[in-house]
């Protein structure tokens, strides 16, 4: 009798630990899947006022269509008994325990924000078919291959001794490669260089960029702590704290110095440059994913300074090869996993700056082998992939559409419609300020709306206003 309730209360203990270790993986996930919202800000901001709707409702999609294509062979490919390449059964579901559905959650997120990086670079100009196609194939079969290759026990690269801690380089490196074959295979938007000369479009709201990148932030966090997918074993929670302090300290070194960078007036004109600041540093962050549990705090906050110099010089490169990349995806997520899997025999405790020469040798010989392999993988399948779209025709949206904006072409839904910013001229009338120049638009609704008649916002009048 003794024995059966020390059993029970043994298998009691047991079942608390599983429960609260998907807990922690549940909850990290739902964090993670918020970034969705930060990258839909932060792209929206970016990008012109007649693209908002087109960003918004691709990254809503981005959740359901990677959902759709992880379930149907993605976690399949990934995590389910095969070989060293990938694994090749449970496909649609089928065979996985209701055990392993935290995990399969979580990995899901994974996929969905590897997929919807890319979106910032192809933006404005993408055609929303090809914007399906890439999302459905990236979440479901490059994506998974990769992480099988790092993460699953029976891994290459994980029996390699290959030394990704949450996904620099399987998750960011990846998606950077990817947006980088999209970008040359789409083309720079239309104006964007002329007769050598680079010519600025900025987005159209800093303060929704602002909003992105805050949430971005606090992803980033559950991002990496989450990759430890349990909290109960002894000393989890040590080991968690020291992975969020090391993802800020990350991003802490990258901030200083593209501050000092941009104020000294070393990059650009001397002034505090915001949405660089901010790349910099989701840089800084994106390179400690690797190392995060290893790092120490210096190491941590060393990754994101030099991080930040990569990210300036693949910035510099991009645009010095006339490369079109509106939110700096290539910059940010290629440099900063590049730099990140390669910083890990650097700056952890085993490495060179620690003393650590043959394990830390080891560790960078083999993510370098790693990283090379990452890089022909995504970079093979995204030639394939956005060539095939392209030689369809099916890749970029034609020239009237992209100056007309893909809101009204693509969706008939514009984020800003004119009729919104109707306002009383009477109201308006009753303060003496001068306001003529804000006031055009509701001058020109008010005539064309006395009649009842339907505001035509592509009539001249209007677009002389616009223009």
């Amino acid at each position: 009798m003794e024995y059966r309730n020390t059993s029970s209360i043994l298998t009691r203990i047991q079942n608390l630990e599983n429960n609260v270790d998907d807990f922690f993986l549940i909850s990290n996930g739902i964090t993670v899947s918020f970034m969705q919202a930060g990258f839909a800000c932060l792209e929206a901001g970016c990008v012109n006022s007649k693209n908002v709707t087109n960003i918004i409702m691709k990254n809503v999609l981005d959740t359901f269509l990677c959902a759709i294509g992880y379930w149907l062979i993605g976690y399949s490919l990934a995590y389910s008994p095969g070989n060293a390449f990938m694994g090749y059964s449970h496909w649609a579901g089928f065979g996985v325990e209701d055990s392993s559905m935290a995990f399969w959650f979580y990995q899901f997120i994974f996929a969905a924000t590897a997929a919807t990086i890319i979106s910032g670079a192809v933006a404005e100009r993408c055609n929303f078919i090809a914007y399906i196609v890439y999302s459905s194939v990236v979440s479901g079969f490059v994506y998974p291959i990769v992480s099988h290759w790092v993460w699953a026990e029976d891994g290459w690269l994980n029996k390699l001794g290959f030394v990704d801690f949450a996904g620099s380089s399987a998750v960011h490196l990846l998606a950077g490669v990817c947006s980088l074959v999209a970008a040359i295979l789409l083309g720079p938007r239309i104006g964007r260089f002329e007769n050598g000369k680079v010519v600025d479009k900025p987005g159209h709201s800093i303060p929704l960029i602002g909003i992105g990148g805050l949430i971005l932030i606090s992803g980033f966090m559950a991002f990496n702590c989450g990759s430890l997918h349990q909290i109960s074993k002894p000393k989890s929670g040590e080991i968690t704290a020291r992975i969020i302090i090391n993802t800020v300290m990350g991003g802490g070194g990258a901030s200083i110095i593209i501050l000092i960078l941009c104020k000294t007036g070393l990059i650009g004109v001397s002034k505090w440059t915001f949405t660089t600041t901010l790349n910099a540093t989701i840089t800084g962050m994106v390179s400690v994913a690797a190392g995060a549990n290893q790092l120490t705090t210096i190491g941590a906050l060393l990754t994101g300074m030099c991080a930040c110099f990569v990210y300036l010089l693949i910035r510099q490169t991009l645009i010095y090869f006339e490369i079109d990349d509106p939110l700096e995806s290539v910059a940010v997520h290629l440099g900063g996993g590049l730099f990140g899997v390669i910083s890990v025999s650097f700056f952890t405790r085993s490495g060179f700056m620690y003393g650590g020469r043959k394990k830390a040798a080891d560790i960078l010989f083999y993510n370098f082998i790693g990283a090379i392999a990452i890089i022909a993988w995504s970079g093979a399948l995204s030639i394939i992939l956005f060539g095939a779209l392209k030689l369809t025709g099916y890749l970029r949206v034609s020239e009237t559409v992209e100056l007309e904006g893909l809101d009204i072409t693509e969706h008939n839904e514009p984020a800003y419609p004119a009729q919104g910013w109707h306002r009383s001229p009477s109201l308006v009338s009753n303060y003496n300020i001068n306001t003529a120049h804000l006031n055009q638009p509701t001058e020109i609704l008010s005539r064309k709306s006395q009649d009842s008649s339907t505001v035509d916002i592509s009539s001249d009048e209007f677009k002389n206003y616009k223009s």
